[in-house]
Parts: structure tokens; sequence; C-alpha cells
């Protein structure tokens, strides 16, 4: 319920109110799968054709099948497809 005595809530009622959630703790978390931009892994991942598209115009990663994270920049033509996606794939065709 509205508490006129709790700081940084408007009325719900006032129509005109703004309130904001603060929060102070960081979350730090490593990810081994995000890709560094090294030739180490040149696979072709699964992801749907529209996730890759809105990678390329938003800068935001995707996430492939197998977990690896990165922000797509080269066509996968030409190159082997991973194993883990593929291995992923196949069993939930099945």
């Amino acid at each position: 319920m509205y508490d006129e005595d709790q700081p940084g809530f408007a009325n719900p009622d006032s129509g005109t109110g703004t309130s904001t959630l603060e929060r102070t703790e960081t979350i730090t978390q490593e990810d081994s799968k995000l890709d560094d931009n090294s030739n180490a892994d040149r696979f072709a991942h699964y992801v749907t054709k529209e996730r890759i598209e809105r990678s390329r115009m938003t800068g935001k990663p995707v996430v492939a099948l197998c977990g690896k994270v990165w922000v797509p920049k080269y066509k996968a033509d030409g190159y082997p497809v991973c194993p883990e996606c593929k291995k992923i794939y196949d069993a939930m065709m099945d």
C-alpha cells in the first residue's frame, strides 16, 4: 500500500509520480565462452538468422546452442560446423 512517509515513491493515484530504484550491488561474471576475437574458435555456430541480424544492428552478443557468446562480424560460410552445436541441434531434432 502507498505510504506518504516513504521517500522516493509517489502516490499511484496522483498520475504524475516517478520513482527510481537504485541498486548498489555489482555482479561480476566471467564467461569462459566469451569470444576474445582470436582465431582460436573458427566454427559456424547455430544461432537463428533473426538474432544474428539483430546483433549486427545493435552490437549486442548472441549465444549459440553450445553456449559460445560473441558479436557476429563475419559470415560463417566456409567454416566447419561447431561439433557441440551440431550435437545439441541433432538431439533437439530427435
